[in-house]
């Protein structure tokens, strides 16, 4: 009888859930789709050879302003590699480029409010600087050298330079329909799924253990959602509905911030995806970049 009830509470709450995020919902997969169409690893990753001067700022903008996956990601690294780019623009795009997106500034708007969205949003452009500020301090003391797993001959460096197309061929009707219906069928069963099986435990944890964990008076809470972030984030899709069950059980959004940080950048497909690309250094760098910038960003956002 407990468990049917259970069941039968915690869809009533993602269908409330639903009924208040589904226009956040709904412009994300707009916004996912066409930026697919037009905006792919490729021209990201020329983007950022041919400007090169723009550094870390440039590098982190064009990040938090892509919507790509691990795979998308490794494959602009790897042009930035090709491109002989320095390692401090490439971490700071591999610091901020799984975490946000502009689709993702609406799902989680959507989830959390607008004020939570933008803070998570600003902390992404803040870490992918921090990242490359300290990309750049480690590079001039030699502590990234041979930190790359492709050795690139200079002298091919301009053939593996893709081109930066003047304009891009029109997007029929069909076409945008078809990948809005895929990132529909991809973000949509993800959504209910993971808010179904956050409002469940909800029922199953006490309320009081979810406040003594991670409630905003406790010191060590955004240090142990941080941390905790690093094994258990699954993916934004999934994460963002199930933390925000966590936080209607309790949780404080400084918290919620640190854990969707650190697990979004560092996630299985993107450490998989930078192992690829890089050594253990630079590895080291990136989580602990996020680490670091997840607490800060948790404490402030909870202070303020």
């Amino acid at each position: 009888m407990f468990l049917i009830q259970l069941i039968l509470s915690s869809a009533a709450q993602v269908l409330v859930t639903f009924q208040h995020n589904w226009p956040f919902l709904l412009a994300s997969i707009l916004i996912a789709s066409l930026m697919k169409l037009y905006l792919d690893a490729g021209r990201a990753s020329a983007l950022l050879q041919k400007y090169k001067n723009v550094g870390v700022a440039g590098a982190t903008a064009v990040a938090v302003a892509t919507p790509l996956c691990s795979c998308g990601t490794t494959a602009v690294v790897l042009g930035m590699l090709a491109g002989a780019v320095p390692w401090a623009p490439i971490v700071a795009f591999m610091v901020s480029s799984p975490l946000t997106s502009p689709e993702e500034l609406f799902y989680s708007a959507g989830l959390f409010g607008w004020k939570f969205a933008w803070a998570f949003f600003l902390s992404s452009i803040f870490l992918g600087l921090l990242g490359g500020a300290a990309a750049a301090l480690a590079e001039s003391r030699g502590w990234l050298n041979g930190q790359s797993r492709y050795q690139m001959d200079p002298d091919l460096t301009l053939t593996v330079l893709p081109d930066l197309p003047d304009a891009r061929p029109p997007v029929s009707l069909r076409q945008a329909g078809l990948e809005a219906w895929q990132t529909a069928s991809r973000l949509v069963p993800m959504f209910f799924g993971f808010a179904f099986i956050g409002y469940v435990l909800n029922g199953l944890i006490p309320a009081s253990w979810m406040t003594s964990l991670f409630g905003a008076g406790r010191a060590y809470s955004v240090l142990l959602a941080a941390t905790m972030g690093l094994p258990f984030y699954i993916n934004t899709e999934a994460s963002l509905p199930l933390v925000r069950a966590m936080l209607d059980a309790g949780m404080s959004e400084g918290a919620a911030l640190a854990f969707l940080i650190t697990g979004a950048g560092t996630s299985i497909g993107a450490i998989a995806g930078a192992l690829t690309i890089a050594r253990w250094r630079v590895i080291a760098l990136v989580v602990g970049t996020l680490w670091v910038g997840a607490v800060i960003t948790g404490l402030l956002y909870n202070l303020i």
